[in-house]
């Protein structure tokens, strides 16, 4: 499947390196090719592709948004995204690490304001980058981490599941895209363990069933 990153930081280089392993085509959509972060992308891997972000909307299937939430509206500008499939990776963050909406709404349910016509879905959001890079936790049999997602189109989402699935988690549907924002929760309170309070990167959350 041909997908385009707009944003390759942290996480959209982590998740793009992943999706190209399994067998996907990856688009670096740039308004500037020679920018640091690109640069560094390319050297993680070389099969990355590099085109204008609306050469890359254009011929792809599946977006992943991975900017700054901050900048999503600015990356998003002018680009047809109809009848796309948009996977929010953002999170709006404000000051002491608190929601950047003051929880009134959802960022992805902003983001899909901004591109009213896309299949817009939350995911790889829960946990920090350093687990898109690696996502194993051995030790605990067939235990996987879990990867919540949110969104209003049903066929979207099983897509973001198979993707879910091919880097090595389980996807677990948290319901429609208003769900987003207790995901945006969720992500803020890993980075308040893992960041704030110094427990490190390394942990990730599972569902346990009996």
């Amino acid at each position: 499947m041909k997908i385009t990153f707009i944003g390759i930081g942290n996480v959209g280089s982590a998740l793009a390196d992943g999706l190209a392993q399994a067998g996907h085509s990856i688009v670096i959509a740039a308004r500037d090719s020679s920018s640091q972060t690109v640069e560094k992308a390319l050297k993680q891997n070389s099969s990355f592709r590099v085109a204008s972000p609306a050469e890359a909307v254009d011929e792809s299937e599946v977006v992943f948004l991975a900017t700054p939430y901050e900048a999503a509206s600015k990356a998003l500008s002018g680009l047809s995204l109809k009848g796309k499939i948009l996977i929010d990776c953002t999170n709006p963050v404000g000051s002491g690490v608190s929601h950047g909406l003051q929880s009134k709404n959802s960022g992805s349910e902003e983001i899909q304001k901004l591109a009213p016509d896309a299949k817009v879905v939350k995911a790889f959001t829960i946990v920090g980058y350093e687990n898109f890079e690696n996502s194993s936790y051995p030790g605990y049999g067939e235990l996987k981490p879990v990867m919540l997602i949110a969104g209003d189109d049903t066929k979207a989402k099983e897509v973001v599941s198979q993707f879910a699935a091919e880097l090595g988690w389980r996807a677990q549907d948290a319901g429609p895209l208003s769900s987003a924002l207790h995901l945006e929760h969720i992500c803020l309170l890993w980075v308040k363990i893992a960041r704030v309070q110094g427990k490190g990167p390394n942990f990730v959350w599972s569902i346990l069933e009996r």
